[in-house]
Formats: structure tokens, C-alpha cells, sequence
């Protein structure tokens, strides 16, 4: 597969991460706050990787409304491999700069796409995604992996997730 250039990547990201938010999403009933702190809770002394991440994607499963999927990809070797998560079976890897998921760790920003089926080089694992939220995970300053977030509503995720979302993943990231 042909690795797209970082010019198709800025052009896409440019198209969707900066978009302005649209109609109110159902994160204006999530506590992200309350979220962290279970988190904190269920990682608090845990050191192994897979069993924080594991945790994460169920809590997240738990207490979003309306999504189809949550999980994450970790970077190996520049390559997206899946790790834990909730859902249907997904995508194994993915390459740096493909999809939703590429593009928001090649850039090193949240990504948030009201509309899947508009965003060009989405790779659909689950035909009934709409939107989508990847939140890219930094640790020493180096990526290592993206939050991905899925919902078979159009335009489920807003700035109030994306703000949630990049906290919550400073409470997850230190224990990785």
C-alpha cells in the first residue's frame, strides 16, 4: 500500500480537525471528569500496558453513549497495530498518514470527522461508523499509540469530547 504524502495529510486534517463544532453531541451528558477519576482508580499501581489500556477502552465502552467502538493502536514500527478494545473486529494495522486514525498520529492532533463516508481514505471497519474521534496518545514526546473512538450517529463528537478525551489520556498516559 502507498503511503500517502504528507501533503494529502495536511489537506485532510486541515478539512476536518479544524472544523468548527457542530450541533451539540451527547459528550454534554458525559462526566469526563468522573471518568478519570475511575480511571485513576483502576490503574492506580497497575504497571503492565495492555491491562491499563484493556481497562481504558472498557471504562470508555461503559460510559459513552452512543459509539459502536473504542480502542487503540500502538505504534510500532511507524505502523498503527491494534491493541486492546471494545466493539466488532477491527482493522489489524494501519499505516501512518491512512485513515482517520493515520492522519491524527502523523500529525500529533485530535482528529474529529462529523461524517466518515466524506473523509477521503477512510478505512471502514465497521460499515456502521459515522463519526469518529482519534485522539493521538504522546508520552516523553514521542507518540505511541491513538485513542480511536467510533458512533454510528453523524457528527456524535465534539470539542467537549475532544477536551474530555485529551484529559483523560493524562491520566492514562503516565501509567504506560
Amino acid at each position: 500500500m502507498q503511503q500517502p504524502s504528507d501533503r494529502s495529510v495536511s489537506s485532510r486534517l486541515k478539512a476536518f480537525a479544524d472544523s468548527k463544532p457542530g450541533t451539540p453531541s451527547k459528550s454534554a451528558e458525559t462526566d469526563y471528569g468522573l471518568i478519570s477519576k475511575q480511571l485513576a482508580g483502576l490503574i492506580d499501581g497497575e504497571s503492565d500496558r495492555i491491562a491499563n489500556l484493556a481497562n481504558c477502552s472498557a471504562l470508555l465502552w461503559q460510559e459513552l453513549s452512543g459509539i459502536n467502538w473504542v480502542g487503540f493502536y500502538l505504534l510500532k514500527r511507524n505502523r498503527l497495530i491494534l491493541g486492546p478494545f471494545q466493539g466488532k473486529p477491527a482493522c489489524t494495522r494501519i499505516n501512518m498518514g491512512s485513515g482517520v486514525c493515520g492522519t491524527a498520529a502523523t500529525m500529533g492532533k485530535t482528529v474529529i470527522v462529523a461524517d466518515v463516508h466524506q473523509f477521503p481514505g477512510h478505512i471502514a471497519c465497521d460499515a456502521a461508523s459515522k463519526s469518529e474521534i482519534v485522539v493521538p496518545m504522546i508520552k516523553d514526546g514521542q507518540l505511541i499509540g491513538v485513542l480511536d473512538i467510533d458512533s454510528p450517529s453523524v457528527d456524535r463528537f465534539d470539542h467537549l469530547d475532544q477536551q474530555g478525551l485529551e484529559n483523560l489520556l493524562q491520566v492514562l498516559i503516565p501509567q504506560l
